[in-house]
């Protein structure tokens, strides 16, 4: 059976360790722009892009080597009509080892056709966690973003929006 939640997974050749330290070194893949913690249990942090997005996680499962779930307390899109969206979603980081390599799978739990940040969303997750997320573990250095500092299409459009 598929779900209809968003998910995207990455392959790598490096532990489970050091993969779930660059998951939890969000300011080094997603967003410069992170303020508060990242690590433990029960961590929350904010994000913000201009003033296009912005939301409030925290972490309710820590499991080294192996889990990370963030719960969305609060999420704010410039672009929605329904301002519910993500509002608590579970992003869940999963790891897994097989055969000397390590699969990441990225899943948003609620994030779903239907919503209407979905192609703007999937886009963006894709790119950071198939590129910015995949580049740290690899090579040691992301590519998050920062005010003045987009890295998808939309965050471009939509950041030139959002000053206009």
């Amino acid at each position: 059976m598929t779900t209809p939640d968003f998910s995207t997974a990455i392959w790598v050749d490096q532990s489970p360790e050091t993969v779930f330290k660059a998951i939890n070194n969000v300011r080094g893949w997603w967003s410069e722009d992170i303020v508060g913690g990242t690590e433990k249990l029960n961590d929350e942090f904010k994000y913000h892009y201009q003033d296009v997005h912005r939301c409030q996680m925290k972490l309710i499962e820590v499991i080294p080597g192996k889990k990370i779930v963030w719960l969305v307390l609060d999420n704010y899109f410039k672009f929605t009509e329904d301002k519910s969206e993500w509002i608590g979603d579970k992003i869940i980081f999963d790891i897994t080892e097989k055969e000397g390599k390590t699969q990441i799978t990225f899943t948003q739990l609620g994030l779903v056709p239907a919503y209407e940040c979905y192609d703007v969303c999937q886009d963006a997750w894709s790119n950071y966690i198939q590129k910015s997320l995949y580049s740290l573990i690899t090579t040691g250095k992301g590519q998050p973003n920062a005010s003045g500092k987009p890295q998808t299409e939309n965050e471009k459009k939509l950041g030139a929006e959002a000053g206009s």
